[in-house]
């Protein structure tokens, strides 16, 4: 079959997909087919054209917007008037190739849209001619222009719902209350209310470490500048520091550089300097949750899905990156 594939399924039946002349893999192909096949819904009349419009005042664009060609360049205006808060009667409309040349300037309101030529994949730039456009000066883009509420201490300290007065009444009750726990309290007590048989998790029990000399032993094997990779999220980096970090939790730690800003600090803690590398590229983590060895960069083509959970979020390291 010309410009067709068939592929044997692994439950034994057989699909044709279409060929492609650098994709061979088959499980690629079908993806491929499925994710560009047409599903109905971009259908369109004959008469429709997609395209980008940009705007004289404003940084973003509207990609592929549906326009009829035998609309009118007024009705076009009334149309983008609602898009970018122009006035019809101050928007010059330029229609530009897919390269972003000048075809024509759409200079004739009573002419349709189809009479300029437009195709698929052109832009439609419209120039702003007000000279009090809300638009200028980024007025419908950096939102750092508009006026934001602002309550002053005294009159805040009045209301008597602010979160201030919540938050030290829960302390007054409960000295190790946080939003955490509150949350996971109403959680537990929506469940109650569904299920009255039902019962809370047990908490997990927390290590407390109180030996200062904790993994010693794992950390005399590590040495500063050996190739490393941590056991969670496999991240991989440099040693930069062995020892003690106060702050964070008795005991050793190891400082490691990542490869990549996946970290969580420049090599310091609490105003405190270990070891030099950029922002967000350092972390602390415990000897016995990383390995040393042959460890190289990575490059694009072996990266792997990093784990989000870093190795330092546990409760005797609060704060360590």
């Amino acid at each position: 079959m010309d410009g067709k594939v068939k592929h044997v399924c692994s439950d034994g039946s057989e699909v044709i997909l279409d060929a492609h002349p650098k994709i061979k893999n088959h499980s690629v192909l079908a993806l491929r087919q499925w994710t560009t096949m047409d599903t109905g819904a971009q259908n369109r009349g004959d008469s429709t054209v997609l395209l980008h419009v940009t705007h004289s005042n404003l940084a973003r664009h509207f990609h592929e917007l549906r326009l009829d060609m035998h609309m009118t360049v007024d009705a076009l205006k009334d149309k983008l008037r609602a898009h970018v808060g122009t006035g019809s009667a101050h928007m010059w409309l330029t229609l530009l190739d897919d390269s972003d040349q000048m075809i024509a300037d759409l200079d004739d309101d009573t002419r349709m849209l189809g009479y300029y030529s437009p195709y698929d994949g052109c832009t439609i730039h419209i120039t702003d001619l007000d000279p009090h456009s809300i638009a200028a000066n980024g007025g419908l883009d950096d939102v750092s222009l508009v006026q934001k509420y602002e309550i002053s201490e005294e009159n805040y300290m009045k209301r008597e719902d602010n979160f201030r007065k919540f938050r030290a009444k829960k302390m007054a009750q409960d000295p190790t209350w946080s939003i955490a726990k509150e949350m996971k309290q109403r959680e537990y007590a929506r469940l109650k209310k569904l299920d009255p048989s039902w019962e809370p998790p047990p908490e997990p029990e927390k290590k407390i470490i109180d030996d200062p000399e904790y993994q010693k032993a794992e950390a005399a094997g590590i040495q500063v500048g050996q190739r490393c990779q941590v056991k969670v999220g496999a991240r991989r980096g440099e040693v930069r520091y062995v020892g003690k970090v106060a702050g964070i939790g008795l005991g050793y730690w190891v400082g490691v550089c990542y490869d990549e800003p996946v970290g969580r600090n420049d090599g310091s803690v609490k105003g405190h300097r270990f070891f030099e590398c950029p922002e967000n590229y350092g972390a602390f983590v415990r000897p016995d949750n990383l390995e040393v060895g042959d460890f190289p960069e990575r490059g694009l083509s072996d990266l792997e899905d990093d784990d989000d959970d870093d190795v330092t979020d546990t409760a005797d390291a609060a704060g360590a990156e």
